[in-house]
């Protein structure tokens, strides 16, 4: 599981025109998923992304996490993050999960930050979408999960 997160003053996630998912100060996510992800990807990841201390306290060091500081998750599906360009000049998506696999887990990840405490919007699984926000910073982090061996 791959998650890039941006600590952000506003997003927002537009399909066709119309707003699906907006949040104010928090976090938006571009969430993406490979074949071999699993509950235990998903625990790990929600407990990463909500306890990342990446917002500052009154000191200015990075000391809060988005539950601490109240603020909220913007979730988007993003496949392209396991894309390989390593080779060619078309990137590769067999690390991908499949759409259906995909989708279930996008699903799932988004009740475990909302049981976790999370205010979470959400974009659209399998939608053309416009995302746009205002990276506070900028602060951004590339999670991976850990390798299962």
């Amino acid at each position: 599981m791959r998650v890039v997160i941006q600590r952000s003053e506003n997003g927002r996630c537009e399909v066709e025109g119309e707003t699906v998912g907006s949040i104010d100060i928090g976090i938006v996510a571009l969430v993406g998923f490979t074949h071999t992800d699993e509950e235990e990807d998903l625990l790990w990841m929600a407990e990463k992304l909500l306890h990342l201390r990446i917002f500052e306290d009154e000191e200015n060091k990075m000391n809060r996490s988005v539950l601490d500081h109240g603020g909220k998750v913007l979730s988007i599906p993003q496949f392209t993050l396991y894309g390989d360009s390593r080779k060619g000049r078309r990137p590769n998506f067999m690390q991908a999960a499949k759409p259906e696999q995909a989708e279930a887990l996008y699903h799932r990840f988004n009740e475990l930050l909302r049981q976790k405490g999370a205010a979470v919007e959400t974009g659209a699984f399998g939608a053309v979408m416009q995302i746009s926000l205002t990276n506070d910073g900028p602060v951004t982090f590339i999670l991976d999960s850990p390798d299962k061996q």
